[in-house]
């Protein structure tokens, strides 16, 4: 396929590996409820901003094509991976599928709409942490909506079914400030270390 061309293969491999993971353990973590402060969400959403780093990092130092390369190969994994994870749960197989479809559905669509805004912000502003943060906001809202809904409008389950729009509404926002408060400045931590590596094995 013309988008694998010209791509390191162990690079991306390495690439859609950390995206599997990151999905698996937030496959696994969206079925253990949470409630701070009377707020309903789940544990993924301690987990899921991951992705979005991880996305936007390739971005910025690999480019925008390894980037959708490493969505495109980690979609159909993302699905098998979340559905063995909640079939090893004890998930009922129509759910697993379900949320295992949601999953995979959430996060391409995210990602894509990750990849597209991060580069035109990158491309007009020079500042470092504003395309992050935009792309932050937006691909966690997309990511969480589509995946609730997906997963759980009127679903077996009694729980996240009665509660999917308002767990969708808290993980948005908790997913958002984890995103801002903790990951930014670790992306910008690790894009400091990676451009000065780059910059030394020039010399």
């Amino acid at each position: 396929m013309e988008m694998f061309k010209n791509i390191n293969k162990k690079l991306l491999f390495s690439l859609v590996l950390l995206q599997i993971f990151i999905i698996t353990v937030s496959n696994f973590l969206v079925s253990i409820p949470l409630e701070i402060y009377g707020f309903k969400l789940t544990w993924s959403a301690f987990s899921f901003p991951l992705v979005v780093l991880a996305i936007d990092l390739t971005i910025r130092v690999l480019g925008k094509s390894i980037a959708r390369a490493t969505i495109t190969l980690s979609y159909p994994l993302a699905i098998i991976s979340s559905i063995g994870v909640l079939l090893i749960e004890g998930t009922s197989e129509s759910l697993a599928f379900r949320i295992g479809f949601a999953s995979a559905t959430a996060y391409g669509v995210s990602t894509l709409l990750d990849v597209y805004l991060f580069q035109i912000i990158r491309e007009r502003y020079k500042a470092w942490w504003l395309a992050p943060s935009i792309s932050t906001v937006f691909a966690n809202i997309i990511d969480t909506y589509v995946f609730f809904f997906t997963a759980f409008s009127n679903s077996s389950d009694e729980y996240m079914s009665a509660n999917w729009i308002e767990i969708s509404a808290s993980q948005s926002i908790i997913k958002i400030i984890i995103g801002l408060l903790f990951f930014l400045p670790f992306y910008g931590i690790i894009l400091s270390f990676i451009l000065k590596k780059i910059q030394k094995s020039r010399y």
